[in-house]
């Protein structure tokens, strides 16, 4: 499996956030932009792997019109790390704000939904080498306080065609 640069990965999502988007408080409900953060962090690491993955965990967020900017940061055998910036964009100046990051772990699953490998990662440029080492330090110290675990399937979430 041939490894693949952040570039031929990354993703930018436009999105304009209407009345509908917002809380009582008239600000964007945060369950908004984490469907967003989520689904561009689902198309870099579609792009990396070319096989349907799913959402392991969200480290972080800190939580008009919207940016959403995604992009590899480290693979390893079955899983990635992708990182999510969310900027806002003022349509009367033209002025971005950082409003919020995310760092979002998938798992690559093949047809009978186990995890699958996923090519290797070749940072270019000096942010992309910063955000690869800072990402593989992230995942030793995920890896240090998690819990060995079984994932079985439950009836009520398996795909119809493997219901026998």
């Amino acid at each position: 499996m041939e490894a693949k640069s952040v570039s031929q990965s990354r993703v930018e999502l436009a999105q304009i956030m209407m009345p509908e988007h917002a809380n009582v408080a008239g600000n964007v409900h945060g369950g908004n932009l984490l469907k967003l953060v989520d689904q561009a962090g689902a198309i870099v690491a579609a792009r990396h792997t070319h096989t349907n993955v799913v959402t392991a965990s969200v480290d972080r967020f800190d939580g008009n019109l919207i940016f959403i900017k995604a992009s590899m940061n480290y693979a390893s055998r079955t899983s990635m790390e992708i990182g999510v910036r969310v900027e806002a964009e003022c349509l009367k100046t033209g002025v971005h704000t950082h409003i919020g990051s995310a760092y979002l772990t998938f798992v690559a699953i093949d047809k009978d939904d186990k995890p699958t490998k996923v090519p290797g990662l070749i940072p270019e440029t000096e942010e992309e080498k910063r955000r690869y080492e800072e990402a593989k330090k992230r995942r030793e110290i995920r890896l240090q306080g998690a819990k060995p675990h079984r994932h079985r399937q439950q009836p009520c979430i398996v795909r119809p065609e493997k219901i026998q």
